[in-house]
């Protein structure tokens, strides 16, 4: 036998080989599934093989874990061919295990790039003349913009390991392909980590007290204000901003009623720009008449702290290949705000990934039902978070408002669930939920 006939014969059963694909293998099974699209594919062989380019369809679809994810979370894409490009033109029956396929998913709308996708090696074997059976190929991407974000199916490679190792390119004939996904991403407004103290807690009407922050906005003029329960009053000052966001200058205090001093960046006051109220007294130094005595009494300020039932929560176990919610109860958490004054609180929570034997679970598959209970005679009333994910950003569990007169004993309860995706690796996953009462 010749060498060019053993080529030949060599390159009509490895071009045939280099064409055939699988779905075998593929990882979990996503949230949601997107529509099936149709685009022309131009698909070529190895040169080896000596087989003309391919033009045909490609049926593809796209499917992803969390289709309303938040800015930072990551989503995990599953590439599907359902209906690759071209069938075996040979009578050859292909082996199993094979082929290994890559591609990529393109972005669009609020968001653009491509997302690297792969595959595992394994497929069942494929008959002579039998069209190529569906494969998947999985990948993730960081969500950095909300809006609305496409998916659309891109260009994709089929590896083979069969006698040689050989690549076959198929490239979507007029891009971009049809949009297969669409996910919805919001924004989640950056915590306002600002914070003052106070030289002094008390003063005569007409003392200056010293204010000194952290973490405003470098550069940026703040305002002091006294406050009078929830109302401003007119005692007012303004400092600046060092390039460490630190901040330090006096307010005089003349109103008597004033009961706390905020600071806040911008025109006016806001929750999102402004830290305090800290806790202001000033002290009633009017004479007292002839023939009169001045009684006098205090109420001291406590704190603000929270205690946990416990420090661990063991939540359902789930199968192998079905995946699904594992649930369970947070440790309750009792919240003291023993303060006074007209400071309300805020709890938080926020996730680390759950690792485990050569995997994890993202941080984002992690989502809570909160609920708050408020003791009998509290002047503040606990306000629940959303239900919803928590993640590596942190969500509310529980808060009160700010007000004329806060505080109270407060209980907060969630019910857990995390989503474990199909076919993670068998074994035990841990993450840790940290919780920050400010």
């Amino acid at each position: 036998m010749g060498f060019t006939t053993r080529r030949r014969r060599w390159g009509t059963l490895l071009g045939a080989t280099a064409l055939a694909v699988t779905a075998g293998g593929a990882l979990a099974c996503p949230a949601q599934a997107g529509t099936d699209v149709q685009f022309a594919t131009h698909c070529i062989p190895p040169a080896i093989a000596g087989l003309p380019p391919i033009d045909g369809t490609t049926t593809a679809n796209i499917t992803v874990d969390d289709p309303t994810p938040d800015v930072g979370q990551t989503v995990t894409v599953t590439y599907t061919v359902v209906q690759p490009a071209a069938s075996n033109p040979t009578a050859i029956n292909l082996p199993a295990d094979i082929m290994t396929p890559s591609g990529k998913v393109v972005l669009g709308g609020d968001q653009t790039g491509t997302v690297t996708v792969t595959g595992p090696k394994k497929n069942d074997p494929v008959a002579g003349n039998a069209p190529f059976p569906s494969f998947s190929m999985t990948g993730t991407f960081t969500v950095t913009h909300a809006g609305s974000i496409t998916l659309s199916p891109g260009d994709y490679n089929i590896h083979t390991s069969y006698l040689l190792e050989l690549d076959t390119p198929c490239t979507v004939t007029n891009p971009p392909a049809p949009v297969s996904q669409t996910v919805t991403a919001t924004d989640v407004p950056v915590p306002n980590t600002r914070a003052i103290q106070l030289g002094s807690a008390s003063g005569n009407p007409g003392d200056s007290v010293t204010v000194t922050g952290q973490n405003f906005t470098p550069g940026a003029t703040v305002t002091l204000v006294g406050r009078s329960g929830s109302a401003q009053t007119a005692d007012t000052a303004t400092v600046t901003a060092n390039a460490s966001g630190a901040i330090s200058g006096p307010i005089t205090v003349n109103d008597k009623t004033t009961t706390g001093i905020v600071a806040y960046e911008g025109a006016a006051w806001s929750d999102s720009l402004g830290a305090g109220p800290a806790a202001y007294t000033v002290i009633d130094n009017t004479p007292v008449p002839d023939g009169s005595q001045k009684l006098t009494t205090t109420v001291r300020a406590g704190s603000l702290s929270m205690s946990q039932t416990g420090d661990t929560v063991g939540l359902s176990p789930v199968d192998y290949g079905k995946g699904g919610a594992s649930t369970g109860n947070l440790n309750t958490v009792t919240v003291q705000d023993f303060r006074g004054g007209p400071a309300g609180w805020s709890l938080t929570g926020k996730v680390t990934d759950f690792t485990g034997p050569g995997a994890k679970i993202d941080a984002g598959a992690l989502s809570w039902t909160p609920a708050c209970t408020t003791k009998a005679g509290s002047p503040s009333t606990c306000q629940a978070g959303s239900a919803g994910t928590v993640g590596s950003l942190g969500a509310t569990l529980a808060s009160t408002p700010n007000g004329t007169l806060t505080g109270g004993e407060f209980t907060v309860d969630a019910g857990l669930s995390l989503n474990v995706p199909a076919y993670t690796p068998v074994g035990t996953y841990s993450g840790v939920l940290t919780l920050t009462l400010s």
